[in-house]
């Protein structure tokens, strides 16, 4: 270790003490950024000192981290991790760099398992190799950061190509995964759990993105789609289809908005959080825990922790209402949201809050293409709309069907508005900052620990 990486360490300790300890506040992007300006070699100098494995794609990064953390704690590794989603180059430097590494209880090196944002691979590769790559999905978001679909994915292949040695977990449900030629050893997940004699041969719907083969560009069809571009898909003009699955869902049981049960690989397992959606992200992290030698004893234990999860459907008491925050950034995960709300039995509430600053994506057109209109398909009682953009907000949920609004303009009225809202169960569905504004709020009223 060099005297200016050995400086940047300690600076960068001291900045995360004074605003975790001193100030109360969270975050690693400033460690991370004075660490950076110190040396910015610093991510050089600490690659000995722990496996890495990386999580991107558009969707489920956070939750896939997180229960990949968890999978590999409960295999006995020491595990260091980015949980609030600071996924970024900066972000990533400071968690690297403030966090105490310690060796594994099984003899093991310790593991740091980090999500990073599509667009900040190559930087992190370029400097750290990983052991691990897990590739989530790729759909349309942030188009003023990260353009098309196929742009995000070049991006997630320049960092990959940093690491050769690196095995590549994909979603091989995602037909965008099977592009590309590069060195790396190829494992693919997805879902297995229809039987051939129930396949329903058929295209996407026409607005959907992804869906064009590697092959000759030709429309892809699918034996089932599980939802949006994901599913089993095979060309009708050679004899391109999904690649052979090393992990798999093997059965779905019930979905429900708290919790899913299904199996992987014939295990029966069970996540404490709802969606279909969310079982490919289990999925992910079940991929990663057999990789490192995890049982499927193990990876049970882990899944059905109940812990709270930064942002991703956390479970809140406001004043006698149970309220769940849900992100939403682009229309596949919004989608995904709404089809998690009609499997909610009980009357609800839904507060929707749209912010459009840097990481958030500052194009909100992307509001137009998710399916609001599903929400009449619901047990929808009551709906309110507020952050930076609620105008735009507010007049798409009118032009699905939903005049009759609350709306509040400043994120400080958003418990008022919570209590304001007819029924006891209350979904909060909002964009990136937006989420960690209402946090905020409700860190300094007391019904969550910390802002952030």
């Amino acid at each position: 270790m060099t005297l200016k990486s050995t400086i940047a360490r300690a600076t960068a300790k001291s900045a995360y003490w004074f605003l975790h300890d001193v100030m109360h506040r969270g975050g690693t992007s400033l460690p991370g950024k004075i660490a950076v300006a110190i040396d910015p070699d610093i991510l050089k100098s600490i690659q000995q000192d722990f496996d890495l494995v990386v999580v991107t794609g558009t969707n489920g990064k956070t939750l896939t981290t997180a229960l990949i953390t968890r999978v590999l704690q409960a295999g006995g590794y020491e595990v260091i991790t980015n949980p609030s989603g600071s996924n970024m180059i900066q972000g990533i430097t400071g968690t690297l760099v403030t966090t105490p590494v310690k060796p594994s209880p099984n003899g093991k090196k310790p593991v740091a398992v980090l999500e990073v944002d599509e667009a900040n691979v190559e930087k992190i590769t370029s400097a750290i190799k990983p052991k691990i790559f897990v590739l989530t999905n790729i759909f349309r978001d942030q188009l003023d950061r990260y353009g098309e679909i196929y742009t995000t994915y070049d991006k997630i292949i320049a960092g990959i190509q940093h690491a050769p040695e690196a095995t590549v977990l994909a979603n091989g449900d995602s037909p965008i995964f099977t592009r590309g030629v590069f060195p790396n050893k190829r494992q693919y997940f997805g879902f297995n759990h229809i039987q051939p004699a129930d396949y329903q041969p058929q295209v996407a719907p026409i607005n959907t993105d992804g869906i064009l083969s590697p092959t000759d560009h030709s429309v892809l069809h699918y034996d089932f789609i599980t939802y949006a571009n994901l599913g089993q898909y095979f060309s009708v003009t050679d004899d391109f289809k999904r690649p052979p699955l090393a992990y798999q869902v093997t059965e779905i049981d019930e979905l429900t908005p708290t919790y899913s049960t299904f199996s992987i690989d014939g295990t029966p397992l069970r996540i404490e959080i709802g969606g279909l959606y969310n079982i490919y992200n289990a999925l992910a992290a079940y991929a990663v825990g057999r990789e490192f030698g995890v049982t499927p004893e193990q990876i049970k234990t882990a899944f059905e922790s109940n812990a709270q999860i930064f942002g991703r459907q956390e479970a809140i008491h406001v004043d006698g209402k149970d309220v769940t925050i849900v992100l939403i950034k682009n229309p596949v995960g919004t989608n995904s949201v709404i089809d998690m709300m009609r499997t909610e039995t009980a009357d609800f509430s839904l507060l929707a809050l749209l912010n459009a600053n840097y990481a958030d994506g500052i194009d909100t057109s992307w509001i137009w293409d998710a399916e609001f209109e599903k929400l009449h398909d619901t047990k929808l009682k009551a709906v309110a709309t507020g952050g930076e953009r609620y105008r735009d907000i507010r007049v798409r949920l009118k032009m699905a069907g939903f005049a009759d609004q609350a709306v509040y303009e400043d994120l400080t009225q958003v418990i008022d508005a919570i209590k304001a809202l007819p029924t006891d169960k209350v979904y909060i569905a909002a964009t990136y900052t937006a989420m960690l504004q209402l946090r905020e709020q409700l860190g300094a009223a007391g019904y969550i620990k910390g802002g952030f």
